[in-house]
């Protein structure tokens, strides 16, 4: 963290009232070329089709006129470019992405940094979601520690329907208001919140929403579960309750672990009143509450970040819980293997080694666990298998057994390791 954001967040923890009124002269050359280290120019090109090289090799040039720009809040964020990419898990659904220009991602991620700095004296333990230092696996460390050592019977698992697409804009404003008193900061949300939408040709405004695919839309949908949910457990709901309340959200994906069934149920008609006050709702096909813990008689189990999550023994017979992937994640990953190497048929062996390569290295780096590795393993064999049925039909003759073509130093593929610890 630069010296800059470790001011904002010393000044924010030392006064939690305090509203930063003066947020733009942080804007500097040198903080812009700080986000731009940091940022990912990996992304897709914007509707200016420009791309992070392109960009860069004329960045010193225009490097005064966009501080000039800035300056005098004369900044106006473009419109983004739409596409849609399939539903995890859900192949016939397609999940709509808005992708910035390369310039607008530089202005959003710088302003992104800054609020990150600010609001994590505010975020609660429970959030886990886009926050440094804290990730999925966080996530479920803490949830399986507290259903080992607290007395846990029930989880509430729900999933918010288009969180990104019904994210209130008057609300959120509101809500950046309670700490942001910067015009400029405020104008420029606003401006990222009504940016236009390019699809297809087509020029729309949103009424509601945040584009997701920008920087700036992750720390903005953790300030507005702040508010919405993670406060509202806190103060209100954990209080009124008989017995112990936990709860774990990354991102807009959330659970509740309960200890007595009327506190589950309580919550299940109280959190359906709460969201639909700021324009929300939850998806009743992923929502329910199901017993699970130590001492529920009949077990059974439940979905979060990709892991099922399962009632279990260890060796020595105490209680535990058993995390395996969810069969629908693997498959999805599969699909899009078979589909890249379709595509991709008749190029050389070592160019198909070197996509996969980081495909089935980042799986193996979410799912390193003790009770995936079988499953982890099983995946193995699968894209092995695609493997040599692509190079088999890339002609009628020549066709080799697997074992020739697994002899080849190029058909190497990484394999499945335990990289996260049991607890």
């Amino acid at each position: 963290m630069s010296l800059t954001l470790a001011r904002l967040t010393e000044r924010a923890r030392a006064d939690r009232t305090l509203r930063f009124t003066a947020l733009a002269h942080h804007m500097t050359v040198e903080y812009r070329a700080e986000t731009w280290h940091h940022l990912n120019r990996r992304g897709a090109a914007g509707v200016d089709r420009m791309t992070a090289a392109t960009y860069a090799a004329a960045l010193p040039p225009r490097r005064r006129d966009r501080q000039h720009r800035l300056r005098p809040h004369a900044y106006r964020a473009p419109a983004v470019r739409r596409v849609s990419i399939p539903q995890p898990g859900q192949p016939h659904k397609q999940r709509p992405l808005g992708i910035p220009t390369i310039e607008d991602r530089r202005v959003q991620a710088g302003v992104a940094r800054m609020l990150s700095a600010i609001y994590e004296a505010d975020f609660r333990p429970t959030s886990y979601g886009f926050r440094p230092g804290r990730g999925a696996h966080e996530a479920l460390r803490t949830i399986r520690h507290t259903i080992r050592t607290r007395p846990i019977r029930w989880v509430y698992e729900a999933d918010i329907r288009g969180f990104f697409d019904h994210l209130d804009h008057a609300w959120l404003l509101r809500m950046l208001r309670l700490r942001i008193g910067d015009p400029w900061v405020l104008r420029l949300v606003a401006t990222w919140l009504r940016a236009g939408v390019w699809d297809n040709g087509h020029l729309t405004v949103p009424e509601a929403g945040s584009p997701q695919g920008g920087p700036v839309s992750p720390i903005l949908a953790n300030v507005y579960l702040h508010y919405v949910l993670d406060l509202w457990v806190e103060r209100v709901v954990q209080p009124a309750c008989r017995g112990e309340v936990h709860l774990v959200r990354f991102a807009d994906d959330f659970l509740v672990l309960f200890s007595h069934r009327t506190d589950a149920d309580r919550f299940a008609c109280d959190v359906e009143t709460r969201l639909a006050q700021f324009g929300l709702a939850v998806a009743p096909e992923k929502t329910r509450i199901v017993p699970f813990g130590r001492w529920t008689a009949a077990p059974r189990p439940f979905d979060f970040l990709g892991f099922r999550h399962v009632c279990g023994r260890t060796r020595n017979g105490r209680f535990t819980v058993i995390r395996v992937p969810v069969a629908k994640s693997l498959e999805k990953f599969l699909a899009r293997v078979k589909a890249d190497l379709a595509a991709h048929q008749h190029d050389r062996p070592r160019e198909q080694q070197r996509r996969l390569t980081p495909q089935r290295q980042g799986l193996y780096q979410y799912f390193g666990r003790w009770h995936c590795y079988p499953k982890l393993k099983q995946v193995q064999r699968r894209v092995a298998w695609y493997g040599v049925r692509t190079l088999n039909r890339r002609s009628q003759r020549g066709r080799r057994s697997a074992e020739v073509w697994r002899a080849q130093p190029w058909f190497r593929l990484p394999a499945p390791r335990l990289l996260h610890p049991t607890v």
